[in-house]
């Protein structure tokens, strides 16, 4: 099993999960690219022979790498976002199987400010996004970047793009409704901190809140969540949500030094993991196994158990860790604290 991960010294690192040894499973990490900037977003895109990464750095650099499978590092291209302020960050990251046309100029879109995430579609056909009083909202890939100038004829005096009759803009395709009001009648804030989607499906995604709920959405059923999950973060609220590799499975993050497994089917919580020191910003799933980052500087690998077969029943098999591996490339930096957190983890066996 191979990982990829960055840190905020730019190093792109790949971490081989082996466990057909003779004295037992064996976890490697090694340097395979330096940067200059912080890595914030990675995703990774497999081939027959190779697999395409896509790093996204603070210093708004992105470059497009080719890793082949003796991990070998060749970078493709690479650009600049000029529009990126000092005070901005990346928040998503994807690779697609779309062929672009080589003739034709790249191509942009308006979004909201103030997104914590966004996330493209298994089919990559539709993205959603959401984050601070932004709710939860699905758009068209194709209609997004190829949708026309807005002339003045809907542009309203403030300057705002009009909505269609429905609230939606052009290329939207649906977007959530707020939670009901409180018992005490006050409107629900909107913090949407990570997203998901349920694969294979395009229509049925998690979202993660600051205030600690875990919240599942089927935007062919109704605007506001089919179910809402309280109090599943247990400190900070939820840091990251992702889809396991077994049906009915999530894994979730918290402020604090909290990982789930959390049951699809009732949002119940079907075991955690001991012994983690920081909170864990990124999660990258595999078969049977889980990759995991966290402010504590520790790459980590999980094993995985799917929920019970009926729900309600007692978990009897638990995840454990498995390995964990410190920056040993940079000993004299890890011990007076100089290498920063690793920001970003992504499976080079799946779309990133």
């Amino acid at each position: 099993m191979r990982f990829i991960t960055g840190d905020e010294l730019g190093s792109i690192k790949i971490l081989r999960y082996i466990t057909q040894v003779t004295d037992g499973p064996k976890a490697e990490l090694k340097i395979v690219h330096t940067g200059s900037a912080a890595v914030q977003k990675l995703s990774a895109l497999r081939s027959s022979d190779s697999t395409l990464i896509a790093a996204a750095y603070s210093d708004a650099l992105v470059n497009i790498f080719s890793l082949q499978n003796n991990d070998s590092l060749q970078r493709i291209s690479g650009w600049t976002e000029s529009r990126l302020k000092n005070d901005q960050r990346f928040v998503g990251l994807a690779l697609s199987n779309d062929e672009p046309d080589p003739s034709e100029p790249s191509k942009s879109a308006s979004v909201p400010t103030r997104l914590l995430d966004w996330k493209l579609s298994p089919t990559c056909q539709t993205f959603a996004y959401g984050g601070d009083e932004v709710d939860l909202s699905i758009w068209n890939v194709e209609r997004s970047f190829n949708s026309q100038p807005e002339d003045k004829s809907s542009t309203s005096t403030s300057g705002k793009r009009k909505r269609a009759k429905d609230g939606l803009f052009s290329a939207e395709e649906w977007r959530a409704k707020n939670t009901p009001n409180d018992n005490l009648g006050l409107r629900k804030p909107i913090r949407i901190t990570s997203l998901s989607y349920i694969a294979p499906s395009d229509s049925h995604l998690l979202a993660g809140t600051q205030i600690g709920d875990v919240r599942r959405y089927d935007t062919r059923a109704a605007r506001r969540p089919v179910s809402d999950w309280k109090g599943v973060a247990k400190l900070g609220g939820i840091k990251v949500v992702e889809c396991g590799s077994h049906e009915h499975e999530a894994f979730v993050s918290d402020g604090g030094s909290n990982l789930y497994s959390l049951d699809l089917r009732n949002g119940k919580i079907t075991y955690g993991y001991k012994n983690l020191s920081g909170s864990v910003s990124s999660i990258a799933v595999a078969p049977s196994m889980l990759g995991s980052v966290a402010q504590d500087r520790y790459v980590r690998i999980h094993s995985t158990y799917p929920p019970p077969r009926e729900v309600g029943q007692q978990q009897e098999q638990r995840g454990e860790i498995l390995e964990k591996d410190l920056q040993q490339e940079y000993p004299d930096l890890n011990r007076v604290g100089r290498i920063g957190p690793v920001n970003h983890f992504a499976n080079s066996r799946r779309r990133g």
